[in-house]
């Protein structure tokens, strides 16, 4: 018998895409990286580190973006409701 894993909440709620590093492979991310790296006195930057710094010295993009990101998921919530409602009324004809 295999071993299940077990994944927790917060395993659940931790975005692997916050933790990788970032490469100045562009004049925007090369500014990001030099930038975080320099207030953050950090050599590697991630993207939560670029996130983070956005948060507090631009937090009228930040505030604007994860509006945005809410209004959109509540959208598609309400999208897959109606959805859902509508199936199942077919369903049961």
């Amino acid at each position: 018998m295999s071993e299940e894993k077990i994944i927790t909440e917060e395993d659940v709620h931790t975005n692997p895409m916050l933790a990788m590093k970032v490469s100045g492979d562009t004049k925007l991310k090369e500014f990001l990286v030099e930038y975080v790296g320099t207030k953050l006195d950090k050599e590697e930057v991630t993207v939560n580190m670029i996130a983070e710094v956005l948060a507090v010295d631009f937090p009228e993009f930040a505030f604007s973006y994860a509006e945005e990101n809410f209004l959109r998921g509540y959208q598609q919530g309400l999208d897959d409701a109606q959805g859902l409602h509508t199936n199942i009324a077919e369903t049961n004809q």
